[in-house]
């Protein structure tokens, strides 16, 4: 008798890198089939300058036509050294490793991170990411590492505190405590687009200000247990390694010594940690205070950061070409770099600049894995912007949203599930508003609900998807860092497995979403001061 035998075939798995030159040959393919069939959208955008409308025709670019390679192959360089999620990280990196050499990140985990019950640490890390989006998205550059290193020192999983940094920041994006540069994207093209039905329409900076202070509230609370009680037990187990031994530890092992050692070097420690930490403190307000006073208009030598050639406030600071905005990453390496410093001397853990960079490399130590994840991904979206498919598919859904002949929540609801839908294709905040906003915007005032309820339903569908595409440029912060602290090297966390750690946040955090949309168009409830959903 033959005995059977099962073969069990393994897995095989395509490390992201790889994904990624795959996706580039995809996006080629289907460009020259789409280009082929002559694929193309029209959509109207509206003159921020005035009331018209002027159309635009965008088709699918062949990308395998000589133009576009000859394009393609010479902006290479370009497209990688202009890589903004790149270049925050790095400047970002460069004051977390300060502040972690010089050890202020370990006494401000054991003095205060390690008080707090891990509900209490999620819902922080949580509300953090998403109040972060007032200044476009620094969340994703800054907390990221920061909480990886904390989590890690706290002997929690670093792979769970990324992911929930992620989370926070993407699906939270839009909503905040104050106003910011959402704003100055938004309310230009809402009040040009409101101004085709009602050229008295005056969308104010806080008309969303209720909303988005509530939410940003909402969400954590909700997203906390989804963190703990869904996400965290899915996350591979994670072994911390004592550096003297090399044998693995566990967490409970990890908190004794700690303690032990705490205990028995605390009658010298405790004295120079606390004028260290004293030193960092007054370091740190000083250096805020100078950053409030350099976005103070109008005061001797203040002013700095701020555009003047903006009449607006909020365009100052927030605009375009805002010093405050485009330089944020920066003021935050400083004051990680400076109130380090500061710990390290008062402290007296800074024995020399030689210690200190040996210790801050630490942190650049494995970073040409990261770089080179990058750099295949920098291309990857350049191709797919190239080739002009997510802005074809956004035209698409322009049209569609231009024949929908329905109202009232049925209207709020599907609206910004097709925003949710745009979004996983054209990832760009700015421009999904410049082709949604001459549609969405006369749809809702056309159905009695208000200009500034248009922009809820934008921030909402963006925040909805943001999370779940690859192809939104910060996505792949999220996407090397897993990678960095994923202990089994063989077995890379791919693109998939990225996605399916989040995907019960997406899942549950789709209807919450919509909830809050449909119940506070249901209630009326302002949405800003003396703003309701309704006309």
């Amino acid at each position: 008798m033959i005995e059977k035998r099962k073969l069990k075939l393994k897995k095989f798995y395509f490390h992201p890198i790889t994904m990624f030159f795959i996706g580039i040959l995809l996006i080629m393919i289907l460009s020259l089939i789409l280009s082929a069939f002559e694929t193309q959208a029209t959509y109207n955008i509206v003159n921020t300058s005035g009331t018209d409308l002027i159309p635009k025709l965008v088709v699918v670019e062949n990308l395998f036509s000589y133009d576009n390679l000859k394009y393609l192959i010479s902006n290479t360089i370009r497209n990688f050294m202009g890589f903004t999620p790149l270049c925050m990280l790095l400047v970002s990196l460069v004051g977390v490793s300060i502040a972690d050499g010089t050890g202020l990140i370990d006494i401000i985990s054991t003095k205060y991170v390690r008080k707090l019950s891990k509900y209490q640490l999620t819902f922080i890390v949580l509300f953090l990411g998403i109040i972060s989006s007032i200044i476009n998205e620094v969340g994703y550059a800054i907390l990221i590492p920061l909480i990886a290193i904390i989590y890690e020192k706290e002997g929690r999983n670093p792979l769970l505190g990324i992911v929930t940094a992620f989370c926070g920041v993407a699906f939270g994006y839009g909503v905040t405590l104050f106003v910011g540069s959402q704003e100055v994207f938004l309310i230009p093209y809402t009040k040009a687009a409101a101004n085709l039905i009602d050229n008295t329409t005056h969308i104010s900076l806080t008309s969303n200000l209720i909303f988005i202070i509530v939410s940003s509230i909402i969400l954590p609370f909700v997203g906390t247990p989804i963190i703990e009680k869904i996400i965290s037990p899915k996350i591979p187990k994670y072994r911390r390694y004592d550096k003297v031994t090399g044998k693995t530890l566990q967490t409970s092992e990890i908190m004794l010594s700690d303690i032990e050692e705490e205990e028995q070097k605390k009658i010298a420690f405790e004295k120079n940690s606390k004028i260290g930490l004293r030193n960092a403190l007054i370091t740190a307000i000083i250096i805020i205070l100078l950053f409030i006073y350099m976005i103070i208009p109008n005061l001797p030598g203040s002013g700095l950061l701020l555009d003047m050639n903006e009449k607006i406030y909020l365009n100052q600071i927030f605009g375009q070409n805002s010093y405050f905005q485009d330089g944020f990453s920066f003021m935050v390496a400083i004051l990680f770099i400076v109130t380090g410093l500061a710990y390290g001397i008062g402290a007296k853990t800074l024995k020399n600049d030689k210690e200190l960079i040996e210790k801050a490399n630490n942190s650049f130590k494995n970073i040409g894995s990261i770089i080179l994840l990058i750099f295949v991904y920098s291309q990857f979206l350049a191709f797919w912007k190239q080739s002009n498919i997510g802005l074809v598919i956004l035209g698409w859904i322009a049209s569609l949203l231009n024949n929908l002949s329905m109202d009232g929540i049925a209207l709020v609801a599907i609206t910004t599930i097709l925003i949710a839908f745009a979004g996983l294709f054209n990832t760009s905040y700015t421009t999904k508003w410049i082709v949604l906003s001459p549609v969405v915007v006369p749809m809702f005032m056309q159905n009695n609900i208000s200009a500034q309820y248009a922009q809820i339903a934008m921030r909402v569908g963006h925040s909805m998807t943001c999370g779940i595409t690859p192809l939104m440029g910060f996505f792949i912060i999220y996407l090397s860092y897993l990678n960095e602290y994923n202990q089994t090297k063989e077995k890379p966390i791919t693109i998939k497995q990225s996605l399916k750690f989040v995907l019960p946040y997406f899942s549950i955090m789709l209807v919450v979403w919509l909830l809050i949309i449909v119940l506070w168009y249901i209630t009326g409830i302002n949405i800003g001061p003396h703003v309701k959903p309704t006309i």
